[in-house]
């Protein structure tokens, strides 16, 4: 009888705390989850609003975001970034946080292999992608123009990490004055192209 006892109660402690310990149904285990997120917030030191916003979410959003913070190590600055994206965006489609995070972009980002800073950064531009849509078709199109212009190897055109930069990086690698002079001549071939696509880089920004 004691054994069956335990039994059901650890059955039944797995069934409140959930994954690990995050999903959290009644009022002294949302305790827990609210010192879980304020412990991260401490570690990151993340500023008090930011904290308070998190905190303001319904008791599934503040799950489901603690443990995309912890599965990919979010630094500050990107669950800042994270916390206003998701905002605006479950504002703009009338989403909980959690239908936002359910997005296949997303949850491939969030599942597959890889280190966590890596996935972190793809993460981040997937959700900057899925607030601004016209960016991300602003930035396909930037990539069709770049592939267009058939650059040799060593030279390379970056796009900035953020499309509201006009500025755009163009790379030379060389090993001998032979490939330099190549490398300017390519690059003066193409200059009236790649000027076309820094003056695209500059009006492609959303607001």
């Amino acid at each position: 009888m004691a054994s069956s006892t335990r039994t059901r109660t650890s059955a039944g402690r797995r069934q409140a705390h959930g994954i690990r310990g995050i999903l959290l149904p009644n009022h002294d285990t949302a305790l827990n989850l609210d010192d879980a997120i304020r412990a991260l917030a401490a570690a990151r030191r993340l500023p008090e609003t930011h904290l308070a916003r998190w905190l303001a979410m319904d008791e599934p959003s503040r799950s489901a975001f603690l443990e995309l913070a912890r599965t990919i190590r979010l630094r500050t600055g990107q669950i800042i970034l994270a916390l206003d994206l998701l905002g605006e965006i479950a504002v703009r489609e009338r989403k909980r946080i959690p239908e936002i995070l359910a997005a296949p972009e997303l949850m491939r980002i969030t599942a597959r292999a890889g280190s966590a800073p890596e996935r972190a950064r793809a993460f981040i531009g997937a959700l900057r992608a899925l607030r601004f849509p016209r960016l991300r078709q602003a930035s396909e199109r930037l990539e069709r123009q770049i592939a267009a212009l058939r650059l040799p190897r060593g030279i390379s055109i970056v796009l900035p990490r953020e499309l509201g930069s006009d500025v755009l990086t163009i790379r030379l690698e060389v090993t001998r004055a032979t490939d330099l002079e190549r490398g300017l001549a390519v690059l003066a071939d193409r200059g009236a192209a790649i000027a076309r696509i820094v003056a695209m880089l500059g009006g492609s920004d959303e607001v």
